[in-house]
Formats: C-alpha cells, sequence, structure tokens
C-alpha cells in the first residue's frame, strides 16, 4: 500500500473510531437515562453498545498498528490480533442473544416476565463475554501461523500484522463458518419465525385498539429496528469474510478490496446508535433529551458571554472617562 492510501486509511479510521466512541457513549447513557436497563432487550442493546464503544477505543487502533507499523515479539503481536476478533464476537453473540429475547418474549409473553429478571440478564451478557474471549483468543492456545514462528530463527521480534500471526484456516473455517455465518443463519431463522408468529397472533387479536393488538404491533415494530442492525452488521462483516475465503481457495484479492472491508467493518460500529435514534423511540426520546440539555447549556454560556462582555464593555468605559476626567482636571490646575 503506497503512502496516500495508507495516509487515507489512518485518517478514515480516525474517524470512525470518534464516530463509534460519540456514538455509543451516547447510546449507553440514553439507555441507562431512559431507566429501561432493566428490561431485557435494553440490556443487551447497552453491552452491544459497549463492544460497538471498544471497537472504536480499542479495535481501531490496535487494528492500525498490527498493519506492519510496529515490530513486537511474536506472542504480543498474536494478542493484539485476537484483540481485535474479541469485540466481533462479543457482537454477534449478543445480537444472538438479542434475537432469542425476541423470540421468547412472543412466544410466551407470561413465563418470559417472570423469569428474566435483571439479574438473569447481566449473567447471560457475562457469560457471552467469556464465551467471546473464548472463541478469539483461540489461537493463543495453539492455533497460530506457525510458518511465520519458524521463519523467525534468531530473531525474537517480528514486523507485526494480521495475517503474519493469525492463520487464514482459523479466520475461514472457524470464526466465519462456525462463529459468524452459523450465528447468522439462526438469526434470520429466529426473525423468520417470530415475524410470521406475530402476524397470525395479531390475525388472531381483535379490533386495533385491543390491548394484545398493540402489544404485539409493538413487538413487531421493535423486532424489525433490530432485525435493521442485524442486517448491517451482516453487510458490514460479510464482505471481508468473502474476501478471506477467496484468499484461502486460492483466489486473488486486491489490497485495496482488503482494507475497504476493514473499514466496512468497523463502520457499522458506528452506524447502531444512528438505527438506536431513527428506530427505537425510547432512546430517540433519550437523545432528544441530551440535545436539548446541551443546547441549553450552551446558550447559558452564550448568554453568560455576552454579559461579561457587557460588563467589560461597561467597566472600560467609566474607567475611559474616569481617566479623560482626571486628565482634564490636572491640565486646568496646570493652567
Amino acid at each position: 500500500m503506497d503512502s496516500v492510501t495508507g495516509a487515507v486509511y489512518i485518517v478514515l479510521e480516525l474517524l470512525i473510531a470518534v464516530m463509534c466512541c460519540l456514538g455509543n457513549l451516547l447510546a449507553i447513557w440514553a439507555v441507562q437515562a431512559s431507566g429501561s436497563l432493566r428490561k431485557p432487550t435494553f440490556c443487551f442493546m447497552a453491552s452491544l453498545a459497549v463492544a460497538d464503544f471498544l471497537v472504536g477505543a480499542v479495535a481501531i487502533p490496535v487494528a492500525v498498528l498490527v498493519d506492519g507499523r510496529v515490530r513486537t515479539s511474536f506472542d504480543s503481536c498474536l494478542f493484539l490480533s485476537c484483540v481485535t476478533l474479541l469485540l466481533v464476537q462479543a457482537s454477534i453473540l449478543m445480537l444472538l442473544v438479542i434475537a432469542v429475547d425476541r423470540h421468547l418474549r412472543v412466544q410466551m409473553p407470561l413465563r418470559y416476565k417472570h423469569s428474566f429478571t435483571q439479574r438473569r440478564c447481566w449473567a447471560v451478557v457475562g457469560a457471552c463475554w467469556l464465551l467471546a474471549f473464548a472463541f478469539s483468543f483461540t489461537p493463543m492456545f495453539g492455533w497460530y501461523n506457525r510458518q511465520t514462528l519458524a521463519e523467525l530463527g534468531n530473531s525474537t521480534t517480528i514486523v507485526c500484522t494480521f495475517l503474519s500471526v493469525m492463520p487464514m484456516t482459523y479466520m475461514v473455517y472457524f470464526q466465519f463458518f462456525g462463529c459468524t455465518l452459523l450465528p447468522l443463519l439462526v438469526m434470520c431463522a429466529l426473525y423468520a419465525h417470530l415475524f410470521r408468529s406475530i402476524s397470525k397472533r395479531l390475525q388472531r387479536s381483535q379490533a386495533p385498539g385491543a390491548e394484545s393488538h398493540a402489544y404485539y404491533a409493538k413487538e413487531r415494530k421493535l423486532a424489525k429496528s433490530l432485525l435493521l442492525v442485524l442486517v448491517l452488521f451482516a453487510i458490514g462483516w460479510l464482505p471481508l469474510n468473502i474476501m478471506n475465503c477467496v484468499t484461502i481457495f486460492g483466489g486473488d484479492v486486491p489490497l485495496v478490496a482488503i482494507y475497504i472491508g476493514i473499514l466496512l467493518t468497523h463502520v457499522n460500529s458506528a452506524v447502531n446508535p444512528v438505527v438506536y435514534a431513527f428506530k427505537v423511540p425510547k432512546i430517540r426520546s433519550a437523545y432528544l433529551r441530551a440535545w436539548r440539555k446541551c443546547a441549553l447549556c450552551w446558550q447559558q454560556g452564550v448568554s453568560q458571554s455576552t454579559e461579561s462582555k457587557d460588563i467589560s464593555t461597561r467597566t472600560k468605559s467609566i474607567e475611559d472617562l474616569t481617566k479623560e476626567r482626571d486628565y482634564s482636571e490636572s491640565n486646568r490646575h496646570t493652567v
């Protein structure tokens, strides 16, 4: 990659990182401020936002580093590469849990309310992060690129690049087929069955004003929003994984295409807060409250600044008048 392309890539990565951090911090705050953390779905959405925030704060800087810009030991480079995969796995597992949660809420609404307590929800979140850690750090326990290690010889450091330590077999057969594609297919099946069930229940419900009708209409609306998050995740991550498949089966993928694929994966973490803003009413309301508070603080700051300037101008005018009077009196006495 030439220097111009590399510079453009780094600038884009930094912009995406800032968007990820700011947008997902706002999403986490919105869920907390709206008091929705007690509800399972919003608890899982907050965890997903944490993973997306860490993409901007950790994964993107690490991805820039493991692109041949630093020299490290083999193990250190492998560890950094695994960190970038950890957040992807956490996002996939949280999306899967959200799909299961929505499915159970519609299929067994009464048992759902009693079974899914806040403590159990956070236990599920913790289990997802532990599983993500186990899946992502598998290369640390032996599934790494042994060819690079063999070529080190007497050297103790390497130019750290992701593919120099991470075998493509692990990326395609384990990460893509096992940990990405399979959960995506399961989620698609769950959402398909969910929408079919909701449609049937809406048809069987009474008048549009009935309580059951309103309940299932609300569930369908939220499910559509969460399905959009899933679709955007697939759009963001499938291109890079497909390019990895082409590479392992002997195809040639342009380097620029690979970098575009990497940028797409990171952009995905930045767009989720935008989806929440337009599609989830509670989070949208929290966003608006935050915006009003910021606007009010800004207006107060401007007014205080204006008042300070006015007071300063008046004080200066009084001082000037006093000086002129003193000067006139001094001249009169001299004369």
